[in-house]
């Protein structure tokens, strides 16, 4: 109950409801890189993060890998299969040590049903990801490099960053290949993009973490 409180989307579930949910949950602990599904795996359980972040990406069968989205305590991962159950289309993996609830398909749907509130605010959740993926197309499609990374380093300085006296820390793990990934591009692409960035004085790095040092330098690339 204490976690089940902490998530937006379930914020005015009545006590009943909310008990009911924590009656059938079950809380998990995993490490990074830890695999929370794969493509092909039943849709049977949605997941609420409490505590740490999990990256969603698509996989092709040659293993070339295609990152949509990082998830942040707070988020539900894994909702899709509240739409008739199939198998998952998607890699959800642990990308920093994660406390998750885990609900099982048919007992979240069931405490949906009988709130109007939570029901209500899938539905805009669902409008939400459509969104995320209109731009994600729109991303990948019509800019280049350099406005691509330099997008992605303000954004996860809006989502997982945090005050440093040198500007924004990304209080976030990614490495070269994790970006490309993120980007559609290659690693060493990537890796000479930030190269110049960091030359150019738009960041800076503290052991593997990245540091916005210019954020209106990088929002020059973007237009």
């Amino acid at each position: 109950m204490w976690h089940l409180r902490r998530v937006p989307l379930l914020d005015g579930l009545g006590a009943e409801a909310l008990g009911r949910l924590a009656g059938g949950a079950e809380i998990v602990e995993a490490r990074r890189r830890h695999v929370l599904y794969l493509p092909g795996d039943p849709g049977s359980h949605v997941y609420l993060l409490h505590a740490g972040r999990v990256k969603v990406s698509k996989v092709t069968r040659d293993g070339k890998e295609l990152t949509l989205r990082y998830y942040a305590p707070g988020e539900i991962i894994g909702e899709t299969c509240l739409e008739g159950g199939g198998p998952r289309e998607e890699m959800a993996e642990i990308a920093e040590a994660a406390t998750l609830t885990l609900v099982g398909r048919q007992l979240f749907e069931e405490v949906a049903r009988g709130s109007v509130v939570l029901a209500w605010r899938l539905a805009l959740l669902g409008c939400e990801r459509r969104r995320e993926l209109e731009y994600r197309i729109e991303f990948l499609m019509f800019k280049n490099v350099a406005a691509k990374l330099a997008e992605l380093l303000l954004q996860f300085g809006e989502e997982h960053g945090r005050d440093d006296p040198r500007g924004t820390m990304l209080d976030l793990r990614v490495t070269h290949q994790e970006l490309a990934n993120l980007m559609g591009s290659t690693r060493e692409t990537v890796s000479l993009t930030v190269s110049q960035f960091r030359r150019k004085g738009y960041i800076q790095t503290d052991g593997r973490k990245l540091i916005v040092t210019d954020r209106e330098g990088l929002r020059s690339l973007c237009v």
